[in-house]
């Protein structure tokens, strides 16, 4: 049959993020692709997920930082945390899912918005790799362009427009 295409999926740890990744991974199981599908050790505790074998989807943990009584509805914290917690432990993961696979190693890395760190990862280990915006095409192209917002002074780094009272207030 071949090797399979085998892909790491990594969503930001929130329901906007984990549901259309998981869907996504479902779709690429069904096309006769493997995929390993990274949650934060929280989340699938709170899971209810059912990922049989058959799917060709194996589900992987990596600890998101927080104590379990942690706020995660703080997004930023939420951030913050696993952006210093988990780039250092995904290359061992890698090779962990890899050595279990060794005719058929990961091969490409999807991720959600704020997972971006993961392809840079991936990046390094020789791992081709995508990002998925599950958000709508106005909400990606929102976030894209804020740089330049506050580069052009439309908005501070706060999100105040400085555009409508410097033009209209004065």
């Amino acid at each position: 049959m071949g090797i399979l295409p085998h892909f790491l999926v990594i969503p930001f740890p929130v329901q906007g993020h984990v549901n259309p990744l998981m869907q996504f991974s479902q779709v690429l199981a069904k096309h006769g692709c493997k995929v390993t599908f990274l949650h934060t050790e929280f989340n699938h505790k709170r899971s209810k997920t059912d990922v049989s074998e058959q799917d060709k989807i194996q589900v992987v943990t990596l600890p998101d930082g927080l104590e379990p009584e942690d706020d995660r509805s703080d997004i930023k914290k939420v951030f913050l945390s696993i952006k210093s917690t988990m780039p250092p432990r995904l290359p061992k993961l890698i090779e962990e899912v890899n050595a279990l696979n060794v005719d058929n190693k990961i091969n490409c890395i999807v991720v959600t918005f704020n997972m971006g760190w993961a392809l840079e990862v991936g990046h390094n280990l020789g791992i081709k790799g995508a990002f998925l915006c599950p958000a709508s095409a106005t909400t990606l192209a929102c976030a894209v362009c804020i740089p330049k917002l506050i580069e052009d002074g439309i908005i501070d780094f706060e999100g105040n427009n400085l555009f409508y009272f410097t033009n209209f207030h004065n």
